[in-house]
């Protein structure tokens, strides 16, 4: 045989074996991700986050072994234009979902981090509550889909898998938690990201053949019958503005025909509170069963498992309830813990403001995807280390446009803009009703600087952030 033929193809598989299995080493070592939604979760509603009597020990576990932002928020206090910013990485002006009307349309066209991922090469799916329009149907960027018809209920869901219309029998948050141990049990050679939207902690509403919705004020919430006397002897913690006079918020006084003034009596009561947070028992449970799925397979340490919510929730402050759309403390503030040994050290706690449009571009990062999404957020990883004073953000935007859906909420859209120290509302419809409020100072949001003397430098200062960040793009450490 010819010396030169022989030698040539051992030369081409000499030069090319060492990339190749660098390149196999490399697709074996990416992370999976496990991203788990709580729908209306507040970021003090865990034992780990200081809540007295809940018990949350999976949760938990996230935090003991991974990391805790403890000034986490979203951008946007409502369902479905919160859900886009997470999955695309943008403020709401610009991936247009702006409110909880039926958006199908556009929530096909979202550039989302799952859809990068897919082109990348990892095995998506989502499971539960999409909230972005009626329709069902599977969203580009999912390998597998298993979707909540509309709003969904607390007990034997509908859902839609991979196209397919399917009825289940049991409480939804255990048959949602079921097919996500599914999923990650599945015999796979790809690595995978697994999205998984609760129902809970959201109340039951009847959807309508034309989308709409029963009276979101009567709904409730429905936890599984095994918790149904959970916490039943708990004395229930309240914040201080759940007195709040309102004095200092013309835009809450506004009277409105057939509904009672704000006050202490039109707050959420103790008995709504003790099925929500029943409800969370069974997202609990789920989690561990996941975690413990991922163990069994030897990959927990190889996924990176994100805990969060979309926004908060009202307990009474301001005498508020159902109406979460506001910019008050809780409905902006969110829990936010992630595990991943790799790159989390265990027991890390941020104080940094982090944001719901930071989980995108962060994820993509610890993936190693290259393509990039036009994302407003940043990603998280550079806190996993110690950074320099003002290194990172110093304020972001607050974002609602105005529905119908409350009759409290008519032409109460606003843009709003948080510091470490300040934050300033201003109404897009209504005159001489903007708030500022000193965080530091007042952290419970009860007395209203807009029209003090003595702020209005603070204000004029907050009023040029706000138009600044209105439009700037990327603007995480500006």
């Amino acid at each position: 045989m010819n010396r030169a033929k022989l030698w040539l193809p051992i030369c081409v598989i000499a030069f090319w074996l060492p990339w190749f299995i660098e390149s196999v080493e490399a697709q074996s070592r990416r992370p999976n991700f496990v991203i788990v939604m709580v729908d209306d979760l507040r970021w003090d509603e865990l034992s780990c986050t200081g809540h007295p009597f809940v018990h949350t020990p999976n949760i938990d576990r996230l935090a003991r072994e991974g990391i805790r932002f403890r000034n986490a928020f979203c951008t946007t206090v409502l369902c479905s234009p919160a859900r886009a910013s997470v999955l695309t990485g943008q403020y709401l002006h610009r991936h247009g979902i702006v409110d909880n009307t039926d958006r199908s349309v556009a929530s096909h066209r979202l550039v989302t981090f799952p859809l990068r991922l897919q082109q990348a090469g990892y095995d998506t799916g989502f499971i539960g509550k999409w909230h972005m329009g009626n329709d069902a149907s599977p969203r580009p960027g999912f390998s597998h889909w298993i979707c909540l018809a509309g709003q969904g209920t607390s007990h034997n869901p509908l859902l839609n898998e991979n196209g397919s219309q399917v009825s289940h029998q049991g409480y939804t948050t255990d048959v949602l938690s079921l097919k996500a141990v599914e999923f990650v049990q599945s015999n796979r050679a790809a690595p995978f990201c697994l999205i998984v939207a609760h129902k809970a902690l959201h109340p039951e509403t009847v959807q309508f053949a034309d989308g709409s919705l029963s009276d979101p004020s009567a709904a409730k919430f429905i936890p599984a019958d095994r918790h149904r006397d959970l916490y039943r002897d708990a004395a229930i913690p309240r914040r201080l503005n759940v007195v709040d006079s309102l004095l200092g918020k013309p835009a809450l006084r506004q009277p409105i025909s057939g509904l009672v003034p704000l006050s202490r009596e039109t707050g959420t009561n103790d008995d709504t509170v003790r099925d929500r947070l029943r409800m969370l028992a069974a997202v609990e449970e789920g989690l561990g069963q996941l975690l413990g799925a991922l163990e069994q397979i030897g990959q927990l340490d190889n996924t990176v498992v994100i805990f969060t919510s979309d926004h908060g929730y009202w307990y009474g402050e301001h005498g508020l309830s159902v109406e979460r759309r506001l910019a008050y403390e809780e409905g902006i503030r969110i829990p936010l813990l992630a595990r991943y040994p790799k790159e989390f050290p265990a027991g890390l706690l941020v104080d940094e403001m982090v944001l719901g449009i930071d989980l995108a571009p962060t994820v993509l990062e610890l993936a190693g995807v290259s393509t990039k999404l036009d994302a407003d957020g940043t990603s998280l990883l550079p806190l996993a280390q110690p950074i320099q004073p003002g290194a990172w953000r110093k304020s972001f935007l607050i974002e609602y446009s105005s529905d119908t859906v409350f009759p409290r909420m008519h032409k109460l859209g606003y843009r709003a803009i948080r510091t470490e120290s300040w934050k300033y509302v201003r109404y897009l419809e209504q005159i001489d009703m903007d708030e500022l409020y000193n965080l530091k100072a007042d952290p419970y949001e009860m007395n209203n600087l807009a029209m003090s003397t003595d702020a209005q430098t603070t204000l004029k200062q907050l009023q040029d952030e706000l138009r600044r960040l209105e439009s700037t793009r990327n603007l995480a450490r500006e």
